[in-house]
């Protein structure tokens, strides 16, 4: 568990191939087919192999509710486990999880061990930072051709994958591109509006994100184990990048797991969520 941008899908993937783990995704935009980029869908290359479920599966005009998520996560962690391998759950819909593990239809608690590890950037500026320059990137790997092919004037963007965060914001910008042909600056001054909505309410998101989390961990009084990345982020783009996140984040991490796998209790099914 974690806000976007700590490094949720890094770390999964450490523990996926350490442990034989298999990788639920749990985040409401990624389950949906399509805007690979704006939903910073993981790479297969990242992937290094891992199997990973409800990772762009669903239709893109579909309401994918927590109910639906439930019920195919479910599906997916029995799967996983007749093969002998780990459920890693992945995301930052903390709203799936909790739905998941908290309604008592799906009859979790009673059926699975889990295991929760909470990765944070404790020091919110610095993950800002890095997640504004992140959405930088995004847009320079085709984040608004992406969206120009989905866009129609009388878009939805409360329903499917168009309420993701920077595809109403690039709205104003597509609908006046044409009309600026003539008028680069314009038109670029708009295109840099839309990029720095898209930082905003991505910061506005992780706050919301971080609420919740807390809420999990102070009121439903789950036993997260948290993981402080922050002097990763410190270094990032320095030397010694991915030494810090092998001793800060990975090393720690896959000691809680190997600690919740000893556990021998009376449920043998056995999930995690990272």
């Amino acid at each position: 568990m974690g806000a976007t941008g700590t490094g949720k899908s890094r770390l999964s993937i450490d523990l996926a191939i350490h442990f034989q783990g298999e990788i639920i995704n749990s985040d409401k935009m990624q389950v949906y087919k399509g805007l690979d980029i704006i939903t910073n869908k993981i790479t297969d290359i990242e992937k290094q192999g891992v199997p990973h479920h409800l990772l762009g599966e669903i239709e893109a005009d579909v309401d994918f509710t927590a109910d639906d998520f439930c019920i195919q996560a479910i599906i997916c962690i029995e799967k996983i486990l007749k093969s002998k391998n780990i459920s890693i759950i992945v995301g930052g819909s903390n709203s799936y999880v909790e739905k998941l593990v908290e309604d008592p239809v799906f009859m979790f608690k009673s059926n699975y061990d889990c295991c929760f590890i909470w990765i944070d950037v404790a020091a919110l500026p610095v993950l800002n930072s890095f997640v504004c320059q992140r959405v930088d990137q995004l847009v320079h790997a085709g984040l608004v051709d992406e969206v120009r092919i989905i866009f129609v004037s009388d878009a939805d963007y409360t329903r499917g994958i168009r309420r993701s965060i920077g595809v109403s914001e690039m709205d104003k910008y597509l609908r006046e591109e044409n009309k600026l042909d003539n008028n680069e600056v314009s038109k670029r001054k708009l295109l840099e509006s839309a990029i720095e909505e898209i930082k905003l309410n991505t910061c506005i998101l992780i706050c919301h994100q971080l609420e919740k989390i807390r809420r999990l961990k102070n009121e439903k009084m789950w036993p997260l184990n948290y993981i402080d990345a922050t002097n990763v982020f410190r270094k990032i783009g320095k030397k010694g990048a991915d030494n810090a996140w092998k001793e800060i984040v990975s090393k720690p991490s896959l000691k809680i797991v190997e600690e919740f796998l000893k556990y021998d209790g009376d449920k043998i099914n056995h999930v995690e969520a990272a």
